[in-house]
């Protein structure tokens, strides 16, 4: 072999371990990054704890858009919802609900109530086998409680209990709407079998007003709703579902009770999450989860389900920072456009309009009536 086809052969292998080279790194570059293993002392990682919230809102679709945008400026943001909370300032409040004071978890604010009244006492166990299977009227909750004749305090009816007094109650409105007439009907036919059934007799209300009241609750509802969505954009690699969460635990978030979502819990328990997490659900469920490729992540605030006090606001700007910063992430929209520090201060403001306007009207956001309305 002459020096000139030995040279050829030189760079002919130089040439091929570069395109190799090459194609490995650009391989590696584009992987999904994975959650790394954080051993100590040959021991496995832990798993994250899995709870369960009370109310887990479903997140809004992501839409596409450029991952190669810049990131927005944080440096003057104070908040961080990204759409326009409507509070409108000629919205009626609800009707005035009847003269009745609140009792248990019923209540006549965002309740029609039926008084039902025995003739005798009725032991738990009677109450509880006269109730309806099913605990819903249409898409509304229904209840029935009992005033506990030894504590005198109202109760869902339990065994070793004796009541005379019971109440029935639908609820008036919730985000699936208001009460409507078909709705109320197979509440009076529902709360007279039960009637029957312990010797009683129900006082029925004006199904007119009571609907009436269901529309003006819906009505005020509506106008004062805000749930907040943003979306997390990946700038280069991708991420697994382990990095999603391995980089979402240092910020308080454990696994929910649907796959693909993580939850930031409040300091009470047994309470609605702060923020939800969640990203592609067959991604969670694949077999080989560390091979999916995630490019975002919806980050959710649900307004009324949580209370003001926990400052959920600044929380969700804590927590968007850190996870831009640790996922090289950018912060965008729901509709993928990159969001501007300068949008944020009048929805702020929006917001806060809506605490003061839900706190006036006994609705205050994270209570459990405001909990019960906005569900």
């Amino acid at each position: 072999m002459s020096s000139f086809q030995t040279a050829l052969a030189v760079i002919g292998a130089i040439v091929l371990v570069v395109v190799v080279a090459y194609n490995a790194w650009n391989n590696h570059r584009n992987a999904p990054r994975r959650a790394r293993q954080m051993a100590v002392g040959g021991s496995e990682p832990a798993e994250p704890v899995r709870r369960d919230p009370l109310l887990d809102g479903a997140l809004p679709g992501a839409a596409q858009g450029n991952p190669d945008e810049a990131a927005p400026d944080w440096s003057d943001l104070h908040v961080d919802p990204v759409i326009t909370v409507p509070v409108p300032p000629d919205v009626a409040p609800p009707l005035s609900p009847p003269q009745q004071q609140q009792r248990g978890a019923l209540d006549a604010l965002i309740d029609a109530l039926v008084p039902v009244t025995a003739d005798q006492l009725v032991s738990g166990d009677a109450a509880l086998a006269a109730l309806p299977a099913t605990r819903r009227v249409g898409s509304k909750p229904f209840a029935v409680e009992g005033l506990n004749e030894a504590t005198q305090q109202w109760e869902s009816p339990h065994p070793g209990a004796r009541y005379r007094r019971f109440q029935a109650g639908v609820q008036l409105a919730n985000r699936l709407g208001a009460l409507n007439e078909i709705e109320f009907s197979e509440f009076v036919v529902k709360t007279q079998a039960f009637a029957d059934a312990i010797n009683a007799v129900p006082e029925f209300p004006d199904m007119r007003h009571e609907v009436a009241r269901a529309r003006e609750l819906d009505q005020f509802a509506s106008a004062h709703d805000a749930q907040l969505s943003f979306v997390l954009r990946a700038r280069q690699a991708a991420w697994s579902p382990g990095y999603i969460q391995q980089s979402a635990a240092p910020q308080g978030f454990v696994i929910g009770a649907m796959p693909g979502r993580l939850v930031l819990p409040v300091q009470a328990p047994g309470l609605p999450p702060m923020l939800t997490l969640g990203y592609d659900a067959q991604a969670a469920m694949s077999d080989e989860p560390e091979r999916s490729a995630l490019r975002e992540v919806s980050l959710a605030l649900d307004v009324p389900q949580v209370a003001r006090s926990e400052q959920p606001l600044a929380r969700l700007r804590e927590v968007a920072r850190q996870l831009c910063d640790a996922m090289d992430g950018v912060l965008c929209d729901p509709n993928g456009q990159p969001i501007p520090a300068m949008a944020m201060e009048p929805i702020a403001a929006d917001l806060e309009q809506l605490y003061d306007q839900l706190d006036e009207h006994d609705l205050s956001a994270g209570s459990a009536l405001a909990r019960r309305l906005f569900s």
